[in-house]
């Protein structure tokens, strides 16, 4: 089997790579490098740099890396910029990934991984969200994930593809310092970015009905989610033509937003305490994955617990910051 690998020099990416050649699998990375960085890409690993909206470019990579299987991570994925600038997610979301699947049929890859995210459910009102809880977006980014699933199982119907769509909860951690998330734009750095820039964690809302007041999420590890694609594409390389899946990918374990920045804080050395602000429009209280169906379906369950998942990313965060490990220990002092 050769899977390429779209996105493959992304944070998410990276790691699927890394596990994925880890585990014998042959890869090829295909990158607009718009956020992507080519030193992520493991050496002996094909880059191919080019837009998922380049149907040639993409035609002839399957052709001449003769892949059989994508997992498809490339994309756009801020819910902010997705509001100011729908047209652009839709046309590098949807219109992206019509293009590479058109080139996959094109030239007879088999099997597709296709990267969606629990933004899909929008605000469910359950306890924990199964694959069967109605999914309803509230942003154009969540649109675009939900609308690739329906495209990607359509096309696996009509051509005899093996398909699974992965629906991701709270990524966050690193595999290694050099893999780690370089954005700012999850709950962990920019707790990170807070702390070191003297500043107290922002919690937007504190009167959600949850235990603590504040909202409940899901938060998995990036090698937990790179697992996850491994065993994935191994499913599917052994399923029947026409196989569908649609899993979540979480650990099945809320965790509050102040017992988050608590933690942070824990595991830096900071001893600042957040600062509680008003809710964000769109919030939901509590988004917790039922992570039944993919132990099911995969024999998968994430490994890594919160510590850990924070330990690694601030080791990261330390690396691409190197005044940050120290910041803690003398303007803002240690924790415990």
């Amino acid at each position: 089997m050769t899977w390429l690998i779209t996105g493959g020099a992304g944070y998410i990416g990276a790691h699927v790579v890394r596990a994925m050649t880890e585990a014998g699998e042959r890869a090829v990375v295909y990158d607009d490098l718009s956020t992507g960085i080519a030193g992520r890409v493991p050496a002996g690993v094909p880059l191919v740099v080019g837009s998922v909206l380049d149907g040639d470019l993409l035609t002839r990579t399957f052709e001449e890396h003769a892949v059989t299987g994508v997992v498809h991570l490339a994309g756009k994925k801020q819910v902010g910029e997705s509001v100011e600038r729908p047209l652009h997610y839709y046309r590098e979301n949807v219109e992206g990934l019509r293009t590479l699947l058109d080139a996959a049929v094109a030239t007879g890859v088999a099997h597709i991984v296709f990267s969606s995210s629990a933004s899909v459910y929008g605000m469910p009102d359950v306890d924990l969200v199964t694959e069967e809880t109605p999914c309803l977006p509230m942003s154009p980014y969540g649109e675009t994930k939900l609308a690739g699933e329906w495209l990607v199982r359509a096309a696996g119907r009509a051509h005899g593809l093996s398909t699974a769509s992965l629906r991701y909860f709270n990524v966050a951690g690193a595999a290694a310092p050099e893999l780690a998330d370089t954005g700012v734009f999850n709950l962990v750095p920019m707790v990170f970015e807070k702390l070191t820039d003297g500043a107290a964690p922002l919690i937007f809302g504190a009167d959600y009905p949850t235990p603590d007041g504040t909202c409940v999420r899901d938060y998995i590890h990036v090698v937990d989610i790179a697992e996850a694609h491994v065993a994935t594409a191994r499913k599917l390389a052994s399923a029947a033509p026409g196989t569908d899946l649609t899993l979540n990918i979480g650990r099945g374990e809320g965790v509050s937003v102040r017992e988050m920045t608590d933690l942070i804080n824990d595991v830096t050395g900071y001893t600042t305490p957040a600062e509680v602000t008003a809710r964000r429009p769109g919030d939901p209280a509590r988004v917790v994955a039922s992570a039944t169906r993919v132990a099911e379906e995969l024999g998968w369950s994430a490994k890594h617990d919160v510590r850990g998942m924070v330990a690694s990313a601030w080791a990261g965060w330390v690396r691409l910051h190197p005044g940050a490990g120290a910041s803690a220990g003398t303007s803002v002092g240690r924790g415990r």
